[in-house]
């Protein structure tokens, strides 16, 4: 999805961004505003659609959207839908998502990599290479982008929901540490080693775990960067992608021609639906 100048048309037009988590649902509808927050459980039977960066049940999927946003989109306007989706969660991923909003009735719905929208989000410049690292509930990817397009990525089923006294917040640096080690391995241009001198983005609920920033930054020598509520990074970045969608709304999601993703190997939280403010108290 290429960004661009919203026409003038855009502030009457309505829109959603979305971040489907394994543990929480995020929203956002038009711009500015509050991000939307839920459970990423179906009922009946508490039943978790989003396992592991993939869905699972897709109609399980819909009941999550339509419990948090059902009551909010009503009305004769049908929404442009951005989702944000995994770097390496494929067609199968895009096409789930796809599906699953079909419950809000959207006009057209484009996906955009989750890296991406968090690099929207720092406000980092496109025309440089960066590294996206997004710890998230039950998976953390490493992304590499460059123009604002995915060039190289890892992912690792391991992330916050795991941690307990067998598996610690230094495992999961270990994992990441290995996904960025691998990328510079293989890269045979200067693109990932620029991006890691520069630091990377730190995004995802694990970047508010304490002392994971600066361990990873000891590790890969390197300075990361957690972003201010780095939990809403992906849906607040997807909004703004999301006006800028509003100027093209037939753009769609875009991978650099010369990205070969590599699949990386490693090793919810419950609540009610709640509005909450984009800075974590």
């Amino acid at each position: 999805m290429s960004t661009a100048t919203a026409r003038p048309g855009c502030r009457r037009c309505s829109g959603v961004a979305l971040d489907l988590g394994s543990a929480r649902t995020r929203a956002r509808i038009g711009g500015p505003g509050v991000v939307l927050e839920g459970p990423t459980i179906a009922w009946p039977g508490a039943v978790r659609p989003v396992r592991r960066g993939a869905i699972v049940d897709t109609p399980g999927t819909s009941r999550v959207l339509e419990r948090l946003l059902g009551d909010r989109l009503s009305g004769p306007r049908r929404p442009l839908v951005v989702v944000a989706v995994p770097a390496l969660g494929g067609v199968a991923f895009r096409t789930e998502a796809r599906t699953a909003v079909e419950v809000l009735r959207p006009r057209a719905v484009l996906t955009v990599p989750a890296a991406r929208a968090v690099a929207c989000a720092a406000g980092a410049d496109p025309a440089r290479t960066l590294l996206v690292v997004d710890a998230g509930a039950q998976l953390t990817e490493v992304v590499l982008l460059a123009d604002g397009a995915v060039v190289d990525a890892r992912c690792t089923v391991l992330g916050t929901d795991d941690l307990d006294d067998a598996t610690t917040v230094m495992d999961l640096v270990e994992a990441v540490t290995g996904m960025v080690t691998a990328m510079l391995g293989q890269d045979r241009t200067s693109q990932t080693a620029d991006a890691l001198r520069r630091g990377p983005l730190l995004a995802g609920g694990g970047a508010l775990r304490p002392g994971f920033a600066d361990r990873l930054t000891d590790r890969l020598h390197a300075p990361v960067r957690p972003l201010p509520a780095p939990h809403t990074a992906t849906v607040r970045g997807a909004a703004a992608l999301l006006t800028a969608a509003h100027g093209h709304p037939s753009a769609g999601d875009e991978v650099h021609p010369a990205a070969r993703p590599h699949q990386g190997r490693s090793g919810g939280s419950g609540g009610h639906e709640a509005a909450v403010p984009d800075r974590p108290r």
